[in-house]
């Protein structure tokens, strides 16, 4: 063999090795727990507040579960195993709210969607807390997000794990959500 063969050769090993290691997020399993901060305050419900506006960033944990194909698809199985379709119905609402539209009474944000998972919400939505652990909440409220088609794409599962007969997760349209309807965030009357 000539040396520049074997230059050749190497070159093509190191190339492949920087690619196979420069592999994309979308399909990173994590079997550990993502990293959790102490005491995350509870997402704002609703706009009313004595004195200027408060400013509330994103919880970075939330983008971290919805940005990743693993947490989504996790998240759609744990919701076939507690029952989540018995109130809502594969996302499409029954006896629970519709998970697959725009109207959000609680807010349609990841933050949001895991509060209501964990402590609940009045006139039938049970608390979740001490029932499930914080990451299985996280990728239920990621999926409870692609349904309505806001997640990314290239994270969004093309294809269902179960029967079903609505679309793909990657062909649904975007649903942006309200900030709750006016229901959500009236104050109720003497």
């Amino acid at each position: 063999m000539s040396s520049r063969f074997r230059t050749d050769i190497a070159l093509i090993a190191v190339t492949l090795c920087a690619m196979l290691g420069a592999g994309c997020d979308r399909e990173r399993r994590e079997f550990y727990a993502a990293p959790t901060k102490a005491a995350p305050p509870h997402p704002r419900l609703s706009v009313l507040q004595p004195g200027d506006r408060l400013v509330t960033a994103a919880d970075p944990i939330g983008a971290h579960y919805e940005n990743n194909a693993y947490h989504i698809n996790q998240g759609s199985r744990l919701y076939r195993w507690f029952n989540c379709n018995g109130c809502h119905a594969n996302g499409g609402g029954s006896i629970g709210p519709a998970l697959m539209d725009d109207q959000w009474r609680y807010g349609g944000s990841i933050d949001q969607i895991h509060a209501s998972i964990l402590e609940g919400r009045p006139n039938g939505m049970p608390s979740w807390r001490g029932k499930i652990t914080d990451q299985q909440a996280w990728q239920i409220a990621a999926y409870v997000r692609a349904l309505s088609g806001n997640v990314a794409k290239a994270a969004a599962p093309s294809r269902r794990d179960a029967m079903a007969a609505t679309p793909p997760l990657t062909q649904v349209p975007k649903q942006s959500p309200r900030n709750g309807d006016a229901s959500a965030s009236a104050v109720p009357s003497p």
